[in-house]
């Protein structure tokens, strides 16, 4: 799972999960840990709609069996909030992120990484919703304690710098965010390998940062790259390979490639409408983009 290989990962962990109910009966914690990293499989493979009630049975079980004051509790309210803002729920996802965020300070302190993994969380949230003066501080406080407590060397490092890189992307601060970017690239390359979906992330996000400064002979290469990694890694049908496919169209339409972009948008929106649903951000964000391209179509001589 840890490496990107989730047709590998699944049968395993469904075997696992079927082998501690037999032994251990439904009601244990090893069954709840299991239903968690089924739940985060699916998750990563953008398989959301399978992974929600795994989620919710595992925090159900966790409250009951080890009561509300536990960091598996947490965890899981952590992984269900994630859920929630993987499909733009995102009301739903912030009291969740900020219980676990509490329960996890009360419980292991001020100085542990799963407070930086929340404190990472709830930034993303942030972002997400263009409350990036909130988000900031939390970013770099996740940082910090990530460099303190994991070392220089680590993929939550590289984690953080990349999402503060893109905090700083939205913000257009392209000089700031620019050698974030490479180091999470680089860090990721070397600690996860050259074949790895967080380096494709890493490599997309680098991609429409040279696109948003009008690099576009350096934007294209790397799109195409991150996007040919994404559908070998995760397959033709994931969110982010709708993702890559939406921003190198419109990298073609920053450009005036209009024919070139309709066909991406349109399989972007197709992907995100079956995966995420109609109303996604995602999803919505697509559809306006593909308009977007068909009024300037329409509107040419």
């Amino acid at each position: 799972y840890s490496q990107g290989r989730y047709q590998e990962a699944e049968p395993l962990y469904l075997d696992a999960l079927a082998l501690r109910k037999r032994l251990l009966g439904e009601n244990h914690p090893d069954v709840a840990a299991s239903l968690n990293n089924l739940a985060g499989l699916y998750c990563s493979q953008g398989r959301y709609d399978k992974a929600e009630p795994l989620v919710i049975e595992a925090l159900a079980l966790r409250k009951r069996l080890l009561g509300e004051n536990h960091p598996d509790v947490a965890a899981s309210l952590n992984n269900l909030a994630a859920l929630y803002d993987s499909q733009g729920r995102y009301q739903e996802a912030e009291p969740l992120y900020l219980d676990a965020l509490s329960l996890r300070k009360r419980l292991l302190g001020e100085n542990h990484p799963d407070v930086a993994a929340s404190l990472n969380n709830l930034a993303l949230l942030y972002d997400s919703q263009g409350r990036y003066q909130e988000a900031e501080p939390l970013y770099l406080d996740a940082l910090a304690l990530r460099k303190r407590l994991l070392g220089e060397n680590h993929p939550d490092v590289a984690a953080s710098l990349n999402n503060l890189a893109l905090l700083y992307k939205s913000q257009e601060r392209y000089q700031e965010a620019e050698p974030l970017y490479l180091e999470a690239l680089a860090l990721r390359k070397r600690l996860l390998g050259e074949h790895h979906p967080d380096v494709a992330t890493s490599l997309n996000n680098l991609a429409g940062l040279y696109t948003s400064q009008g690099r576009y002979q350096e934007s294209e290469s790397i799109f195409l790259e991150a996007l040919a990694m994404k559908k070998r890694l995760l397959g033709e049908n994931h969110p982010y390979v709708a993702t890559s496919l939406n921003n190198l169209a419109g990298l073609y339409y920053s450009q005036g490639r209009y024919e070139e972009a309709e066909p991406l948008y349109l399989e972007a929106l197709a992907i995100a409408d079956r995966t995420l649903g109609s109303n996604h951000p995602n999803t919505v964000t697509f559809r306006k983009n593909l308009q977007l391209l068909r009024d300037k179509l329409r509107h040419s001589p």
